[in-house]
């Protein structure tokens, strides 16, 4: 494994970050350099999960963890973490390979578009935040990269703020998945009352390892129930799936990315990192 990949998973949402940073500071005239700037942050995005996915399949098991300590509370430590395990380099490499397909699209298809620039610098942020929900390794590390997801979602589905339908739609799916994510953070609070940590894995003490989970006790099933609200409103599940038919509401590339490829996969991935230890 490279070591560099493993001490540096901060780096996958950090490059398309800087990409939708930097793709906003270009003048709107500079439309080639906007394109070659998101689609060289996505390459390299890419190839750093095709360098994490190969060795989680020559090793059984394989799990690299990387926590630290975002800051101190009295004698308490809040602590957040990046994972690097099969399921999150599966994720990683859909994610980018499908992201890139998506903004390579896109040139073309909003190659007409006043805020061409925009538009790229708001999927650059949306593939940075999807990304890191995937290896979070800390339920509010995950938790604000969800809500960064929602962010990016919303201003992709009302890009055409000029028309009402695409700012209602935008509206529709900000507040429907914010319903959901109250649940989400409701269980947060709950887990995090119960076993004294959101990291998932941490030398046999986080959420989902056998210390964590001896801690829940009966409890355990009613917080994988609350966090699994998020899932519900992020993946479009009854009864918070009116949001995703007026979605398509927004830009061609904003309903694959959306509806066909990563965003309602957020769910899926929710409940296969989260669900299967706390039921």
């Amino acid at each position: 494994m490279n070591p560099g990949i493993v001490s540096n998973l901060w780096l996958f949402p950090a490059v398309p970050f800087a990409a939708a940073l930097l793709t906003l500071s270009l003048p709107s005239a500079r439309r080639k350099s906007t394109a070659v700037l998101a689609v060289a942050g996505q390459v390299t995005v890419l190839a750093m999960s095709i360098a994490a996915f190969l060795p989680t399949l020559q090793t059984h098991g394989f799990r690299a963890i990387q926590n630290f300590t975002w800051f101190t509370f009295g004698d308490q430590a809040l602590r957040l973490g990046f994972v690097l395990d099969p399921l999150a380099a599966a994720m990683l490499l859909m994610i980018s390979l499908v992201g890139l397909c998506i903004f390579v699209f896109s040139i073309g298809y909003m190659a007409d578009d006043k805020n061409f620039t925009r538009f790229f610098a708001y999927l650059s942020f949306f593939s940075g935040a999807m990304l890191g929900v995937v290896i979070a390794n800390s339920l509010l590390l995950l938790f604000i990269f969800w809500e960064l997801v929602g962010l990016a979602s919303y201003l992709l589905i009302g890009f055409w703020i000029e028309r009402p339908d695409a700012a209602a739609a935008a509206k529709k799916a900000f507040i429907t998945t914010r319903i959901g994510d109250m649940g989400f953070f409701l269980g947060m609070l709950w887990l995090y009352n119960r076993s004294g940590t959101l990291l998932f894995y941490d030398g046999g003490r986080g959420c989902l390892e056998s210390a964590g989970l001896a801690m829940l006790g009966a409890s355990a099933t009613f917080i994988a129930l609350l966090i699994f609200c998020g899932a519900v409103g992020k993946s479009g599940q009854f009864p918070l799936h009116v949001w995703l038919p007026d979605a398509m509401e927004g830009p061609t590339p904003v309903s694959a990315l959306i509806h066909a490829a990563t965003m309602v996969a957020a769910g899926v991935f929710l409940v296969a990192r989260v669900y299967p230890r706390l039921h």
